[in-house]
């Protein structure tokens, strides 16, 4: 795997470089100023308009570009590595297809709080807005699914932009940025002047530190709860307050559910830890939300989810709600204690004064008690192959150390339900858009932030044919991702639904045509393996980790294996289905 900012001599030597005055074309400006914000890698897609920009790549080894076969999976692999690494992710693009092609993948970054700038040629401006060749108004077509976005007219306004898209991108509730270039800027020629002041914008200013009384509030609602209970969200990872919520769950003695996103951000295996809530959640997660007194929730937007039925979502509790983006709180679940501010900045100022909840003694037995009269669980086979036996398996071979990406559908439900997380950044999936095709490619951006980190992408037999041709990359360059492609034959999510909702009205959803996905690796010159049972499944899995490079394992499983606990959507969450017998 190549080594990421290995050509050159020393970062100070690279800032020297990189900051000198001197006449240049706007595209060597945007590739200087990507290196000034500390950008060691970009995926894109070359095409017309973003030629000269390509151009002056040649030769240019200051960060690593990696090409992608599509731009799907340039984006997809940039939110990999931004999630990963907690830096920003960068993706370019050309121009009309090329940049549409970048929708989903901005619209999952969004969603998700991703931050992400994403760079896109377009038309020279004389033809802009006379349908042009390959001429697309990205600008227009993802301004709802963008923090915020740039239509760069000149070329010197270029240094400016790239050092504002940085900071908008990964600052307050984080987001994808967009920065469209017409073809005319990046070859017209201008003195380049680095951009290294302080950002200061006008109407951006997140509000990062609490209101103190508020958090007062929130201590003092803690000293009178029976039953409180904390709900940490993807804020918990954004903001790196992992510490600082194992401090304050500590010293409170409040249990702690993590949703989806808030995976890792929690350690799984501390007392306190009760398991991950909402629609594939643990029963006694559900339980503990609808029985709770105090419910703190911290980085999370009570999605629809984790609460499903709203009317009914944790009706006996007081509600706390942290977070960044003031139009959260409130949004969905009425809030009684509002705290606006940075995850890790309201926990680091709570943690000051925070006491036990002395009162909360048998609530912590109760939810102990849940935990071990309703475990997650499975009916095991010794003659099938069970993909929650897979997951356990990824789990106990890598330790439970590995970057887990996943793709959508009942794979990533049992990836984090079975593999239990201790580490942020551990957990990457795409949560709100639940976007196919994403788990793939964004294993090769988590794998190229962290080279000596064990990546595995946890795909379906459906996401992985939407992205399949990613494996070249891999290859190529030597990244070594190990893809575990859980095979059902089926789009599984969608089968149970039509089972358990549609009164077993099975419609489109057989996937038996797919291809051989072991000579499907093997065509790209990825090592690939097949197992179908128990004994298969360890020996296979056991070469690829062994093997130095990429690596695909194909589990053949159990075709109608449902998601457990479920709750249907009209039900409140404590509304719980168990297993197949109910």
């Amino acid at each position: 795997m190549a080594t990421q900012g290995a050509t050159l001599r020393s970062k100070q030597e690279l800032i020297e470089k990189m900051s000198k005055p001197e006449v240049i074309t706007g595209s060597e400006i945007l590739l200087r100023s990507l290196v000034l914000e500390g950008v060691e890698c970009v995926f894109g897609y070359p095409g017309g308009a973003v030629l000269y920009i390509y151009d002056a790549m040649h030769g240019f080894n200051d960060f690593h570009h990696i090409l992608t076969r599509h731009e799907q999976g340039a984006i997809h692999a940039a939110d990999g590595y931004a999630r990963a690494s907690g830096k920003v992710g960068v993706c370019i693009a050309t121009s009309g297809p090329g940049a549409t092609n970048l929708v989903t993948g901005i619209a999952t970054a969004y969603m998700d709080s991703v931050p992400l700038v994403v760079i896109t040629g377009n038309v020279v401006q004389s033809a802009m807005g006379t349908d042009a060749f390959q001429e697309a108004d990205i600008v227009g077509i993802t301004m709802p699914i963008t923090k915020h976005s740039y239509l760069v007219r000149n070329a010197e306004d270029l240094p400016r932009v790239i050092h504002e898209a940085f900071h908008i991108a990964n600052t307050g509730r984080k987001g994808p940025v967009l920065i469209d270039i017409p073809k005319d800027v990046s070859a017209a020629k201008t003195l380049f002047k680095p951009a290294t002041e302080e950002v200061t914008m006008r109407g951006y200013n997140p509000t990062v530190s609490p209101k103190k009384q508020q958090v007062d509030k929130m201590l003092k609602a803690i000293e009178e709860a029976e039953r409180p209970l904390i709900l940490a969200g993807g804020g918990v990872v954004y903001s790196g307050a992992h510490e600082e919520l194992l401090e304050f769950a500590t010293k409170s003695g409040i249990p702690v559910v993590t949703t989806l996103l808030g995976l890792g951000g929690f350690p799984s295996g501390n007392d306190l830890w009760v398991g991950m809530p909402g629609m594939h959640g643990a029963y006694a997660s559900n339980k503990a939300i609808q029985d709770s007194d105090l419910l703190i929730n911290i980085g999370a937007r009570f999605d629809d989810r984790v609460t499903m039925k709203l009317d009914g979502f944790a009706p006996k509790a007081k509600i706390v709600h942290i977070d960044i983006d003031p139009a959260e709180i409130g949004k969905n679940v009425p809030t009684d204690i509002p705290i606006v501010g940075d995850v890790k900045t309201v926990l680091q100022t709570a943690n000051q004064e925070v006491r036990p909840a002395s009162k909360a003694g048998a609530w912590r037995e109760q939810i102990t008690a849940w935990k071990t009269q309703f475990p997650l669980s499975y009916v095991d086979s010794d003659v099938e192959l069970k993909p929650q036996w897979v997951i356990e398996m990824l789990h106990e071979t890598t330790n439970g150390e590995a970057i887990v990406t996943t793709d959508v559908g009942q794979h990533q439900m049992w990836a984090a339900q079975y593999y239990k997380f201790n580490q942020p950044r551990s957990f990457v999936t795409s949560g709100g858009l639940g976007t196919m095709g994403f788990g793939f490619p964004s294993a090769i951006g988590a794998q190229m932030a962290n080279p000596d980190r064990v990546v595995v992408s946890i795909n379906g037999d459906g996401g992985m044919q939407m992205c399949a041709q990613e494996l070249a990359i891999c290859s190529i360059n030597n990244i070594p991702v190990k893809v575990a492609i859980i095979n059902n034959q089926v789009l599984g999510m969608v089968r149970q639904w039509q089972e358990i909702i549609y009164d077993n009205r099975y419609s489109h959803i057989d996937l038996a045509g797919s291809p051989d996905f072991v000579k499907l690796a093997e065509a790209y010159g990825v090592k690939g393996f097949r197992a179908s049972n128990k004994e298969e499944a360890r020996e296979a899995w056991e070469a690829a980790l062994r093997h130095p490079g990429p690596a695909v394992v194909e589990f053949v499983v159990r075709k109608g294996e449902n998601v457990y606990p479920m709750v249907t959507q009209g039900n409140t969450i404590d509304e719980m289905i168990l297993g197949d017998a109910e």
